[in-house]
């Protein structure tokens, strides 16, 4: 059956396109998890400054978008957050940053079972129809590219804003397990922290435990959703 995936691996339009639709959909559901949760915990900034929305133009830097669906590194506006109205701010810090990870790996998640359930429905199409093109053939194609990378792209997405480093969503949740007059040291240097691990993520040395880490997280996803079939080859 996985014959009749070969185009995912071609670099064609239909990957264009569907990186694009994944990261206007992605990236705001990010945002607007820290922004709610954050909300929820008292924290009203992200809602008074509109934050709280899957509108994607409320959240899209122009420079991180371009970054991200030419490199697979980018980055989105981040959403204010006001630790102040916390009532333990070093817990709230924690569970908003952790949210927005979360997000991504719950719409990884979603996005496996819609791959699936779009395979399963192309098993009952004639063969013929998904090879010899048309509309339906086409339509099948954008579907099953658009979800496993949908799948590809949040499950990198969630394990890349977990590196316990600032600016990453990883640091915020250190900060719950480190004494305060630590962690503010640390902040002094957040820029050039931030542009040391760029450095290092363009010279490829985070590459191989990244990958397995993304690996170990979709084989998962891959198992607990096993009954309805494998993507083994496609996703990973």
């Amino acid at each position: 059956m996985l014959s009749i995936f070969n185009f995912a691996q071609n670099f064609n339009a239909i990957e264009w396109i569907t990186r694009i639709i994944v990261l206007l959909v992605a990236f705001p559901i990010h945002e607007t998890a820290h922004g709610y949760i954050a909300y929820k915990l008292g924290d009203p900034t992200a809602k008074y400054q509109g934050r709280l929305t899957l509108n994607p133009i409320k959240h899209l830097d122009l420079i991180g978008t371009i970054c991200m669906v030419l490199t697979g590194i980018g980055w989105a506006k981040p959403v204010p957050v006001n630790p102040s109205y916390f009532k333990n701010r070093k817990a709230g810090m924690a569970i908003t940053a952790a949210a927005g990870p979360i997000s991504n790996l719950l719409l990884g998640l979603i996005s496996i079972v819609l791959a699936k359930i779009t395979i399963l429905i192309g098993g009952f199409l004639p063969a013929e129809v998904l090879v010899n093109g048309g509309f339906v053939s086409l339509l099948f194609q954008v579907l099953v590219q658009l979800f496993v990378f949908s799948t590809t792209i949040n499950v990198a997405l969630g394990i890349f804003n977990l590196i316990p480093v600032p600016p990453f969503d990883g640091s915020r949740i250190l900060f719950y397990f480190l004494p305060e007059k630590y962690y503010f040291q640390i902040m002094r240097y957040e820029q050039f922290i931030f542009i040391g691990i760029f450095v290092i993520l363009f010279t490829g040395v985070l590459d191989v435990p990244l990958y397995y880490l993304n690996y170990g997280v979709l084989r998962f996803m891959d198992f607990i959703t096993g009954f309805m079939g494998s993507l083994a080859g496609v996703i990973y």
